[in-house]
C-alpha cells in the first residue's frame, strides 16, 4: 500500500488519492470483519494537513529530516486518517529531540534542575534519560534554557492532548487537521529547529570550565559581571548546578576550589527557596547516613556562611520526600488513583494545626497549589477534598504564595486549561479569607474583577507585573 501513499498532494488531486487510500484500508478491516466507521478521520481535515505540510516541513533542515524517524510515521498515520496515532508519533519525535538536545549540552546540570528527591541518584548519564517522565523532561529543559517559556507552555498543552485525545489512551476526543499541523509546527520551531541561546551556550562553557580548569580570582569576577545579564531562574539554576556538582563524589579538589571562587559571586541573587534546599539536602544526607556527602555539603554551606539554612526539624524531611512523591503521582498517567494516599500522607505528617518546617513552605504550598488545579483533565476527587482542606488552613503568609502562585510559569502554564482556569478561581476564593496584606488583596481585586485576559497570561498585565515586583518581599 505505500505507493499509493499521497506525496505532495495539490489540492486538485489529494482527495482522490487520500479516498483510494482509505478504500484500500477499509477493504482489509472488511475482509477480517472489523468496524470501519469511526475508524478515520473523515479526507478534508487529512487535506487541510497536506496543504499545509510543505510549508511547515520545509523548516528542518534535510540533515535532520533525514533522520526523523517519528515525523515518517506521524505523516503516514495522518494519511490513514488515524490522527490520534499521528500526535503520539509527534510527541515521540518531540521527546526524542529534547533527548538528543539535553545529551548535547550538560547531563548531570539538567539531572539537577530537573529531577528532585530520591530519583535523581538513580539519573547519572544518557541512557538514563529515558527513565525521565516527559513532563520532567520538558520542565527541565526549560529550566536550563533548552527550550523557551512560551516553547514550554505549548508543549506542556500538546503533552496533556497526547494524554487525553491520542493513541495512548482510549478516548472518543476528535483532532482537527488544523490543529494537527499547528502542534506539529510548534514541535519544530519551538524544539527541533530553536537555536540554543547565546546566554545558555555560555553557562554550558561556564559549567565545563567549573570543572575542567583551574578559574582565578580575576576569572571569578569576569563571571560575576557576566551572571548580572542572567535571569532569576537561570541564577537559581546555576546555584543548583554548583551544589550537584560539588557533593559528588568523583569532584576533584580543583574543582571544589572554583566553585568556592564563584559561588559567593552570585549567592546575593539566589532565592530564599533555593538556598532553604541546600539545607533540606544536608538533612537528607544526614538522615540517610551518607557521611561523605554530609561533609562536602556542609563545606558547600559554608562557602557563603549559610548553614543556617540547615533545618532544626528532620520532619522537614519526610515532608519534603511525600511532596516529590505527590508530584511525581498527580503528574503520572494513573494520577487519580495514586494521588490520594500521597495527599493524605501529606496532611497526616503536617498535623492539625498545621506544622509546615520554613525550610519546605513555599514547596508545600506550590504543591498543594499544583495539584488542586488538577491536570486539567478531570477532578482527583478523593485528593481533592485534601487539598481544600489544607488551602482553608493556611496562615497569611502562606496564603499570599497559593494566590499569588500564577507568578511561577508552572502554574502559568496549567492555567491554560479551562478546567484549571476554574480551579484557580475556586482557589482564589478559598485562600482570600486568610490573606491579611491589602496590596494583595487589592492584586486579587483587580485580577478577579477588572483583568480581562486569560489567568495563563496574567504577568503579560502591565499592572499585575508591576504589583507583584513591590510585592516579591511578601513571597519570601
Amino acid at each position: 500500500m505505500n505507493e499509493n501513499l499521497p506525496q505532495n498532494l495539490p489540492a486538485s488531486n489529494s482527495l482522490i488519492q487520500l479516498n483510494e487510500f482509505e478504500t484500500g484500508l477499509k477493504q482489509v478491516l472488511n475482509l477480517h470483519n472489523l468496524p470501519t466507521d469511526g475508524v478515520f478521520v473523515n479526507i478534508p481535515e487529512r487535506v487541510n494537513v497536506f496543504k499545509n505540510l510543505d510549508t511547515v516541513l520545509d523548516q528542518i533542515t534535510q540533515e535532520d529530516k533525514q533522520q526523523s524517524l517519528y515525523l515518517s510515521k506521524f505523516i503516514a498515520s495522518t494519511a490513514s486518517g488515524l490522527f490520534d496515532a499521528s500526535l503520539n508519533y509527534l510527541w515521540d519525535e518531540t521527546i526524542l529531540q529534547i533527548r538528543k538536545r539535553v545529551s548535547q549540552y550538560d547531563i548531570e546540570f539538567f539531572y539537577d534542575n530537573a529531577v528532585t528527591g530520591e530519583r535523581r541518584k538513580r539519573l547519572k548519564d544518557e541512557d538514563d534519560l529515558d527513565k525521565v517522565d516527559d513532563y520532567d523532561l520538558i520542565k527541565g529543559a526549560k529550566e536550563i534554557g533548552l527550550i523557551s517559556d512560551l516553547g514550554f507552555k505549548h508543549l506542556e498543552y500538546i503533552n496533556y492532548m497526547r494524554n487525553w485525545a491520542s493513541a495512548a489512551h482510549p478516548n472518543n476526543s476528535e483532532i482537527t487537521g488544523l490543529q494537527l499541523v499547528s502542534w506539529l509546527e510548534t514541535c519544530i520551531k519551538e524544539v527541533i529547529t530553536l537555536p540554543i541561546s547565546n546566554v545558555t551556550i555560555r553557562i554550558k562553557q561556564l559549567l565545563q570550565g567549573v570543572k575542567n580548569t583551574a578559574i582565578s580570582a580575576s576569572d571569578a569576577q569576569e563571571i560575576a559581571v557576566f551572571s548580572t545579564s542572567l535571569t532569576q531562574e537561570q541564577i537559581n539554576n546555576l546555584a543548583s548546578g554548583f551544589f550537584g556538582i560539588y557533593v559528588r563524589p568523583e569532584t576533584t579538589s580543583q574543582t571544589h576550589q572554583n566553585i568556592n571562587l564563584l559561588l559567593p559571586e552570585i549567592w546575593g541573587r539566589v532565592d530564599e527557596d533555593v538556598k532553604q534546599s541546600f539545607g533540606l539536602k544536608y538533612a537528607h544526607f544526614t538522615a540517610n547516613n551518607s557521611q561523605d556527602e554530609k561533609k562536602i555539603s556542609r563545606q558547600f554551606l559554608q562557602i557563603v556562611n549559610a548553614e543556617s539554612y540547615i533545618p532544626d526539624d528532620l520532619r522537614a524531611i519526610e515532608i519534603d520526600n511525600t511532596i516529590d512523591n505527590l508530584l511525581s503521582a498527580h503528574r503520572g498517567f494513573n494520577n487519580f488513583y495514586n494521588e490520594p494516599a500521597f495527599a493524605r500522607q501529606l496532611l497526616r505528617i503536617i498535623g492539625q494545626p498545621m506544622k509546615i518546617p520554613k525550610s519546605v513552605e513555599k514547596k508545600f504550598v506550590m504543591a498543594i497549589v499544583e495539584t488542586f488545579l488538577t491536570n486539567g483533565n478531570g477532578v482527583a476527587s478523593a485528593a481533592n477534598e485534601i487539598y481544600t482542606e489544607i488551602l482553608s488552613s493556611l496562615d497569611s503568609h502562606q496564603a499570599n504564595i497559593a494566590a499569588l502562585s500564577f507568578t511561577d510559569s508552572r502554574i502559568a502554564s496549567r492555567l491554560q486549561f479551562s478546567l484549571s482556569e476554574r480551579k484557580f478561581k475556586e482557589l482564589i476564593e478559598i485562600v482570600k479569607p486568610s490573606i491579611t496584606s491589602p496590596p494583595v488583596n487589592d492584586l486579587i481585586k483587580y485580577i478577579t474583577e477588572t483583568h480581562k485576559g486569560k489567568p495563563s497570561n496574567l504577568m503579560l498585565d502591565k499592572t499585575v507585573k508591576t504589583s507583584v515586583e513591590n510585592l516579591k518581599t511578601l513571597l519570601k
